[in-house]
């Protein structure tokens, strides 16, 4: 007779809850933390390079710890690409873009856009399965698109807050991070999140640095203050190695679906640490769009459970 496995305990739920809302709010920090580097004339290609080259010995040494060395050095070679492919789309190509687009606009507004992905994965999906969405997850869509709308301040034409060129940047990155999500939720079943984590995390560095150095050379890293090394190096630990591992392990013990939902936390943390550090201010309308998009959030990720299995 096949037994069912032990349910998780309440307690194990609440601190897998809370690591998801712990990194989701680290995470939305980054955008503050960007802006304090700006002012201290570090561009944002030198920027993304330096906190990828940080964070990458923290992320291998995890990996080797947690799996050992020989797990991960016999990872199957197409496994291996995907990741990198995946890092390479959406932590170089993606991270560009996003960390120009803070060169551009509010960091509120930029952690806001950002979470159009998941509407940009349904229709990914859509596409992939040549299916038209479900009516749940169409108006889901439409609540994140309107929300979007609202956000970057377009019922103002007169005061259009959000520079549009760097709106794009935003759902430019916005669309390489669900690929990212639609090939990590492949290959993750396969050879698991941490490694998986670490290949992308890794083919993405070496993509940053790279770039760096073809562009600009190694002169201008000489001439970072030390108060700048000291915010690249949290921004590369604690606001990339540490909440990449805790959204990883707090998705293990909730399950993706609650994940989502919890991690819906980023965006008020955002925007309440930008009106406290950066003076920022978002208008009625503009909280209106942000309330939107959560819910188009919680809506998309309620129907997903709601499906027949």
């Amino acid at each position: 007779m096949q037994h069912d496995p032990p349910r998780p305990s309440p307690g194990y739920l609440v601190v897998g809850a809370l690591l998801v809302a712990g990194g989701a709010m680290l995470f939305a920090s980054k955008g503050i933390i960007a802006k304090r580097l700006y002012a201290m004339d570090v561009g944002f290609e030198a920027l993304t390079a330096i906190r990828a080259a940080i964070a990458m010995p923290f992320f291998w040494a995890f990996a080797a710890a947690r799996e050992g060395v020989a797990i991960v050095r016999a990872t199957r070679g197409r496994a291996v690409l995907a990741a990198a492919l995946a890092g390479f789309v959406c932590y170089y190509v993606g991270a560009l873009l996003d960390f120009a687009a803070l060169t551009m606009i509010d960091a509120s507004i930029e952690r806001v856009l950002m979470f159009s992905y998941p509407a940009i994965v349904v229709l990914f999906v859509a596409v992939q399965q040549r299916r038209w969405p479900q009516g749940p997850v169409l108006a889901a869509v439409a609540l994140t698109y309107v929300g979007i709308f609202l956000a970057v301040g377009g019922l103002d034409h007169r005061d259009f807050r959000a520079d549009p060129l760097g709106v794009a940047l935003v759902l430019g990155s916005a669309v390489t991070y669900a690929i990212y999500f639609m090939i990590g939720a492949r290959y993750t079943r396969e050879i698991g999140s941490s490694r998986f984590t670490l290949f992308a995390m890794s083919a993405a560095a070496v993509a940053l640095v790279l770039h760096h150095v073809a562009r600009h050379g190694v002169e201008v890293v000489t001439r970072i203050p030390p108060d700048g090394w000291l915010w690249l190096a949290v921004l590369g630990v604690f606001v990339m190695f540490f909440p990449a591992l805790m959204q990883a392990e707090g998705m293990r013990r909730i399950g993706a679906q609650r994940g989502a939902l919890v991690s819906t936390a980023g965006p008020p943390t955002t925007i309440l640490l930008a009106w406290l550090f950066l003076d920022e201010r978002m208008t009625a309308w503009q909280l209106g769009g942000v309330a939107l998009i959560v819910g188009g959030i919680l809506v998309l990720d309620l129907a997903r459970g709601a499906r027949p299995a």
